[in-house]
């Protein structure tokens, strides 16, 4: 067993060697390598297959007793600074390899199907293995500078697939915005990490804590700057796990394809931002202020993401701030102190929010059949309705990773969700009812979404909703709103325009949807296997999960202690107060969008300021475009105006001076000695009578 730690460098390392591989054919041999794409994608999803069953082996050894294990060697020394590189197997480490093996692996099958026409085929599987092998790589890091370094590689990753279809502008403006908004949360990171050297001395997690602890107790360092350093880490997370304020970026990452907006929002470049504030619990532990500002953000962020869902008619945003409202569930989790619930979270909401995605590009696959490729049409859930009938394993798959992030048992988001419920209340009852009110509004906007999909009759095929939804867009393009930001899925080139504005430009051939192929559905179907049952390894009457995943300051019996205390009457009530909240939300939806008893347009007009703040995302967006954006472009005119009026202008007098005084001076250089020698006489008498007169 101990090879297989040995030999745990390859998890990485396998896909990152199929990026290479086929990135320099791309290069060197591009017309052969496209030729070759099915070769070129068993290749690259045979290394990470291979990647997965290794960390799947390291799972089972850690599950079974294996001590962690870390290998380091040094890679810069000066003095008494030394930086090690290597890579760290324990229990969170192997828990998120498989999440993250598991995931991309499927995610890469299903891919072959999603992207069988588009030409990009070969980069894009080259894309999709750089970003696992970062992620991973990530993963094993043993130190933050070495987890700093695949951080970045993946916010590069994600910008390159983001941006895939990068000829649409709306595509390059998403990929720039994910870019900038992640250096901010970054740069945060940055600072926080070298605030944390310069007091502790050391780049080890747990090593930062321990000293962070002892110099605050003893008053060597004030717990205010201690609070700062921690808050600056947090930073990177927040910007990562797309929490307030830095989460715009994270809906308009819906313009790359369908299977990134998966690989995304379940396992890789979100969850990041989870799994460093689990790396760093021992920093954040030992600082109240800082876990309560993780608290309160990602309560938050919850209601925030699940309250923008409501109105969201793109079915793929529709799920972007789904994942927002999630992520903020488990950063929650972690400021009030629930670390594994935390994690079991992130690890249930993985399947079945992959799920849940990789259906939505099931759905868009089989609408673009009828209503073509412009993604006003074919992915706007005005336009569905009816789809079970023609795509009835996606409708099935869909519908269970529906009622897996409402919360209802036994799925595994019930387990989740309801054991952070139970620690939020235990912590804080304010942030319970956030999360409580939160889960009520998830069942609801998740079922909306899927009986606007699937259920009722098919309606893309009525030129009116068609009309109306490509007159929106149009408008949108030529008279955008003085504040709308300049990017997103509303900011389309030229050729998007004519699309919309030509019938005949992209049009389906189909008469009603289809099913996808097996490439797409057997993903679909394998997800489904855990958005059901993994929830069970964390029950409260067999807590394996907890068992196995609990904090760094924590040990075995007292987590053993704790999961022995379990009051089943506690909860019955708890479980049945957010069952219960769902279920309201599930009927209200029902009641809404599948038997048409309630009316949502009059809905919307009776809390009209209400459905607008929601329908223009707390008007975030515009907020922003206009302190940022146009504020930066008003500062940088200002920092022109001085550059050219004060730095050029001093230059340009310098430049006036030195002109005027050599013309002046080229006059008394005429090469007669005479001359130079009353100049001299001259000077001498002056210096006389000056000095002579005082």
């Amino acid at each position: 067993m101990e090879a297989i730690y040995q030999y745990a460098w390859l998890v990485p390392v396998l896909p990152l060697v199929g990026a290479m591989l086929v990135g320099l054919g791309l290069i060197s041999f591009n017309q052969v390598t496209n030729r070759a794409r099915q070769l070129n994608a068993v290749f690259v999803v045979s290394l990470l297959g291979a990647a997965m069953f290794l960390s799947v082996a390291l799972l089972v050894s850690q599950f079974q007793g294996h001590a962690p294990y870390i290998r380091t060697l040094e890679w810069a020394a000066a003095g008494n600074f030394h930086l090690t590189m290597g890579y760290t197997i324990d229990h969170l480490t192997a828990l998120m390899l498989v999440i993250v093996t598991t995931v991309a692996f499927l995610v890469m099958v299903y891919t072959d199907g999603y992207m069988a026409h588009d030409p990009g085929y070969v980069r894009f599987y080259a894309y999709l293995s750089l970003f696992s092998s970062s992620m991973l790589g990530l993963v094993v890091s043993p130190n933050i500078v070495q987890i700093y370094i695949f951080w970045e590689l993946v916010g590069m990753c994600s910008y390159l697939l983001v941006g895939f279809w990068y000829d649409r502008q709306a595509a390059a403006d998403a990929c720039q915005k994910a870019f900038v908004t992640n250096r901010v949360g970054d740069f945060g990171l940055l600072l926080g990490i070298l605030g944390l050297y310069w007091a502790t001395g050391s780049f080890e997690f747990e090593a930062i804590g321990d000293r962070l602890q002892i110099l605050v107790e003893t008053g060597s360092l004030s717990s205010l700057l201690a609070g700062l350093f921690a808050i600056l880490v947090f930073l990177g997370p927040v910007a990562k796990s797309a929490q307030f304020p830095l989460h715009v970026w994270l809906p308009d990452a819906m313009e790359g394809p369908t299977p990134i907006s998966a690989l995304i929002h379940a396992a890789t470049m979100v969850a990041a931002g989870v799994f460093l504030i689990a790396r760093m619990y021992p920093v954040f532990e030992g600082i109240p202020a800082a876990m309560n500002v993780i608290a309160f953000t990602g309560a938050f962020t919850a209601f925030l993401g699940a309250t923008i869902a409501i109105t969201q008619n793109d079915i793929k945003k529709g799920l972007a701030y789904s994942t927002i409202s999630q992520l903020g569930y488990m950063v929650m989790a972690m400021g009030v102190g629930a670390y594994s619930a935390g994690l079991f979270h992130l690890m249930t909401h993985a399947y079945f929010k992959a799920m849940l995605f990789l259906g939505s590009g099931s759905v868009i696959h089989g609408m673009e059949g009828v209503v073509g490729h412009d993604p006003a049409l074919a992915q706007d859930m005005r336009m569905m309705g009816g789809l079970r009938k023609f795509m009835p394993i996606t409708a099935i798959t869909f519908l269970i990773g529906t009622l897996a992030i409402s919360g209802i048992p036994p799925f595994a988001g019930f387990w989740s969700k309801d054991e952070i419920l139970g620690s939020a209340f235990a912590a804080n009852p304010l942030l319970w009812f956030v999360g409580w009110a939160t889960a009520g509004i998830t069942a609801f906007y998740m079922f909306r979404m899927y009986f606007s999909t699937f259920e009722g009759k098919f309606r893309g095929h009525q030129a009116e909703i068609r009309q109306k939804l490509k007159s929106a867009a149009a408008n949108t393009l030529m008279s955008p709103s003085p504040l709308a930001p300049n990017f997103g899925p509303g900011a389309m080139d030229t050729r998007e325009l004519a699309a919309l504005s030509d019938d005949s430009h992209g049009h389906g051939h189909n008469e009603h949807p289809h099913e996808s192929p097996w490439t797409m559905t057997l993903p679909l179907i394998a997800l489904a296997i855990p958005s059901i049952l993994i929830g069970l390894v964390g029950t409260p009457y067999a807590n394996y999960f907890e068992e196995f995943i609990y904090p760094p300051s924590e040990t075995l019996a007292e987590v053993m202690e704790k999961v022995a205390e379990f009051d089943q009457t506690e909860f019955f009530i708890m479980a049945g107060s957010s069952v219960g909240i769902s279920l309201i939300g599930i009927t209200l939806a029902s009641l809404m969008y599948l038997f048409g008893r309630i009316d949502p347009a009059a809905i919307a007009s009776s809390i009209k300021p209400l459905y607008e703040l929601s329908l223009n995302k707390w008007y975030f967006d515009d907020i922003y475009h206009r302190f940022f954006v146009l504020g930066s472009r008003r500062l940088a005119r200002q920092v022109m105006e001085v550059d050219y009026r004060v730095v050029d202008g001093a230059v340009n007098l310098t430049g006036f001076f030195t002109l005027i005084s050599g013309e002046g001076l080229k006059y008394l250089e005429n090469g007669r000695a005479q001359f130079y020698a009353l100049i001299v006489f001259g000077a001498v008498l002056g210096l006389v009578i000056v000095f002579g007169v005082t």
